[in-house]
């Protein structure tokens, strides 16, 4: 399995971190990652999103799992099992008021050791975005 996470401390209360980690909208506005979102974060939607580390890909994500303002999950991937790539993010709030934000994907399933080979490394990416939320958050906080 391979897998990508991130982790960051935001000096903004977890609120603030989750009004823009779930606007869909605003995402091209403040994450450096992203070229375009479609859709609507809320369980059980579905978003479009094109990345910059794939621009000529649209990713259809589903969002699961949403415990605002702490947790969410977004999944694609192949039937019976043959692949699956799952992105779950955390924003746990810390004694100063502030958040602490993390995010990680991982990939499973029959095919994943082949599929995950042409997946380029995600790691700058991954650290971008909790970077740009940290100065997307801190800005508005």
């Amino acid at each position: 399995m391979t897998s990508y996470e991130t982790t960051t401390d935001i000096a903004a209360p977890v609120e603030q971190v989750w009004s823009i980690l779930t606007d869909a909208a605003a995402y091209p506005s403040w994450n450096s990652t992203i070229i375009s979102m479609e859709g609507v974060i809320g369980d059980g939607e579905t978003i479009s999103l094109v990345s910059t580390i794939n621009p000529k890909r649209t990713f259809r994500l589903t969002v699961s799992g949403i415990e605002a303002p702490s947790s969410m999950v977004w999944s694609d991937g192949m039937p019976l099992g043959l692949f699956s790539g799952v992105r779950t993010f955390s924003v746990v709030p810390t004694e100063d008021g502030g958040s602490t934000f993390s995010m990680v994907e991982r990939y499973s399933g029959l095919l994943a050791p082949l599929i995950t080979k042409s997946i380029p490394d995600m790691s700058d990416s991954f650290d971008a975005f909790a970077a740009d939320l940290k100065v997307a958050a801190e800005s508005a906080a």
